[in-house]
């Protein structure tokens, strides 16, 4: 037989099964050589980039001392600009003084008193009068409130600060008594305002402050039950029983809410706490010691007593409020404790980690009652409108040349709907319809919401068959009675923000660019005022009527939030909004250090903030001379901690997160050190001669809108 396969021996098995064991005995010796080559390689690696490490530590604290030395002499203008601010609310006042105009100073008590019981004696109840008067009024009122929100705590004694409370209370309230003086005027007079189609009476009568539309039923027809004010569009639908009643309806828009609690109106910002770079090197952030339990308990805001004396509308008197000035004092004196507790990081207590309130907060009484308006999440916007039903006056009657009325001294009387008497029956409701204002944005259907003087409370009860027309801007709803009304805006549905950048735009000028899911907003910062530049929202430009004009950043948060536009978290807003939470001292060190160098150096959102833990913050940095806008490629990554900056090698279109070091780069112990590594000496001469004001106004802004916790 031949083509066989030839069978391997035995011997020659066993040669080949030795020469295969020796190879793999050999490929498994130079694996393991390999191996342990290589765990050589990154053991001396790393041993290497541990010494760099440790270099480069040991040369950031050896010039620790001489760095924060020299960011403490830098932020010195920080308390320039306070002194600056002290000196200037001095001169106002002097100058107020000097002026001898007639109009009273607010602060003064005498002055205020003297203006009110003037006002208060003054018998001419001429609306137009009324409505000029009530500005001046209205400006008493935003000075006061201004100041309460802008004094440093160590400038105003609880004292003044109880003062300008009660005193703005009582002008809310003496401005509205002659509102209705004026309106009870008006309804003496219906001749003077007949329709001549229906021959029943209709005024519209407004101002940039507020709007009167007054209907009187002098015809008693129940086919005119039913009115709409051309001029505003506001418009009502009478049950039958009122359309054959002697009784007038008044629709009060006043564009400002006297009518909600006090703290809503005078919420305050975080104040400036200058920075002591010398105690960064005594106070590391594991002794930052948290605010007491009663302490934190008093910061909440004083909730309203129940049973208070209230004004004929139902709104909180001023005599009420002394009630309650000692809780006012007790939770005064307690900021001040915690400010001094705080004083260790130097962080605002309104900017305390929000950890540290969920304690409190968990304590806090849960409204029980679901119509409750909660007024944490929704705030009124677009003011307040008073539709009430009003008993017809006496009218006046011309008899041969004289005109003759009968006085009664009851002032004016609002018509009882539904009736007293007959508590059980069953009565049509109230049909309203309001055209909102062009000057509010409703970003989404707005929660309609009646004041209960009893309860000084917003609640949504009462208030049925609500249809709202995006395009005609107005709502439709029907009432059981007649009430106060306010349309109401979740506080935070702009937060949190989804991108932000600081640039500087020309010699202490910058541009702020806020961009929300609804709207992109953008602040022109300019030496010491600040602008609202534009608000975008759908690619259309908004807000016109208070874009392009220079003010406070105080005044500005204002306009912002009366507006509908609210990027300005307050103290419970990490209860509404997923928040990026940051240690406070690396969250304000880095507003404050942010604001020394915005003159020359750009700043903006970075996706890896949120990656980079609680203690640290990342953004992006540019330095920008120029005017135009910042291209992608100039950017670099930086992360800072409060007591530490470094430069990141990492790129914003990096896969993953790393804190590895940009190469050739090292530690500082300040943000500005940090900048300096890189930064032209051009950048840095823009820096160290930069106005005081500017970084005070740039300051300010970050710590209002908490860019770094709530994108």
């Amino acid at each position: 037989k031949s083509g066989g396969k030839k069978k391997i021996s035995k011997a020659e098995q066993l040669r080949l099964q030795k020469e295969e064991e020796e190879r793999r005995l050999k490929e498994e010796e130079q694996a393991r050589l390999q191996a342990q080559q290589e765990e050589a390689a990154r053991l001396e690696k790393e041993r290497i980039e541990q010494e760099q490490m440790e270099k480069l530590k040991a040369k950031d604290q050896e010039r620790r001392e001489s760095e924060l030395a020299e960011l403490h002499s830098l932020e010195q203008k920080f308390l320039s600009a306070q002194q600056w601010k002290t000196d200037y609310r001095a001169r106002a006042k002097w100058e107020h003084y000097l002026s001898c105009d007639g109009s009273p100073d607010p602060t003064v008590l005498q002055e205020i008193n003297t203006f009110m019981s003037l006002w208060r004696e003054d018998q001419n109840e001429d609306i137009q009068l009324v409505m000029e008067k009530g500005e001046q009024v209205l400006n008493l009122i935003e000075k006061l409130q201004f100041l309460l929100l802008d004094t440093p705590p160590n400038e105003i004694t609880e004292k003044e600060t109880v003062q300008y409370r009660e005193s703005i209370l009582e002008l809310q309230d003496l401005l509205h008594r002659k509102y209705n003086g004026a309106t009870e005027h008006l309804l003496k007079v219906t001749n003077m305002y007949e329709d001549s189609d229906t021959g029943n009476m209709q005024a519209v009568i407004k101002d940039k402050n507020v709007t009167f539309c007054i209907w009187a039923n002098l015809k008693k027809k129940v086919r005119f039950k039913n009115h709409v004010f051309w001029d505003t569009q506001h418009g009502f639908d009478l049950p039958k029983s009122l359309a054959m009643s002697s009784v007038a309806v008044r629709i009060l828009h006043t564009h400002y809410d006297h009518v909600s609690p006090l703290w809503l109106q005078c919420q305050s910002v975080p104040k400036l706490e200058v920075l002591d770079s010398k105690e960064l090197t005594q106070h590391s952030k594991d002794n930052v010691e948290e605010p007491e339990e009663e302490e934190k308990k008093a910061r909440e805001e004083p909730s309203m007593p129940a049973e208070e004396e209230t004004c004929s509308d139902g709104r909180k008197s001023a005599s009420s409020f002394k009630e309650d000035s000692s809780s006012i004092a007790d939770i005064n004196e307690t900021e001040e404790e915690i400010e001094k507790k705080s004083e260790i990081l130097d962080v605002p207590p309104q900017v305390q980690d929000p950890l540290m309130q969920e304690e409190t907060n968990e304590k806090e009484e849960a409204i029980s009652d679901e119509n409750i308006v909660d007024l944490q999440r929704f705030v009124p916007v677009g003011g307040v409108y008073h539709i009430d039903v009003l008993q017809l006056p006496p009218q006046v009657k011309e008899m041969k040349g004289w005109s003759m009325v009968e006085l009664l001294d009851v002032g004016l009387e609002a018509y009882p709907y539904p009736p007293t008497e007959a508590e059980d029956a069953t009565h049509p409701p109230i049909q309203i319809t309001l055209r909102l204002s062009d000057n509010v944005m409703y970003f989404e259907d707005p929660v309609i919401a009646r004041w209960d003087p009893a309860g000084q409370q917003w609640r949504t009860d009462g208030i049925s068959n609500i249809t709202y027309e995006t395009q005609e801007k107005s709502i439709a709803f029907e009432m059981g009675a007649f009430y106060t009304i306010a349309l109401l805006q979740d506080a935070h549905l702009n937060m949190p923000y989804q991108a932000w950048e600081l640039r500087p735009t020309g010699t202490d000028e910058a541009l702020l660019t806020v961009t929300t899911v609804f709207a992109t907003i953008q602040i022109q910062i300019k030496g010491n005022q600040c602008m609202l530049s534009s608000v975008v929202v759908e690619e259309k430009d908004v807000l016109s009527h208070v874009t392009g004009k220079w003010t406070s950043p105080v005044d500005l948060r204002a306009v912002l939030k009366k507006a509908g536009v609210n990027i300005f978290p307050g103290e419970y807003s990490h209860k509404y909004v997923s928040v990026n939470k940051k240690a406070p001292l690396a969250e304000v060190r880095g507003y404050q250090q942010m604001a020394l160098v915005a003159s020359a150096f750009a700043f903006a959102w970075s996706k890896w903030n949120l990656e980079a833990g609680q203690e640290q913050v990342v953004f992006k940095v540019s330095e920008h001379l120029k005017a135009d806008s910042v291209k992608d490629k100039d950017w670099s990554l930086y992360m800072f901690n409060g007591q530490k900056a470094q430069k990141l090698k990492i790129a914003e279109t990096s896969e993953a997160f790393s804190e590895e070091l940009e190469e050739d780069s090292e530690f500082h112990s300040t943000l500005y050190h940090m900048l300096k590594d890189f930064a032209s000496k051009e950048a840095i001469d823009k820096v160290e001669t930069a106005s005081f004001l500017f970084i005070d106004v740039v300051y300010q802004l970050l710590l209002a809108t908490r860019i770094l916790t709530y994108s």
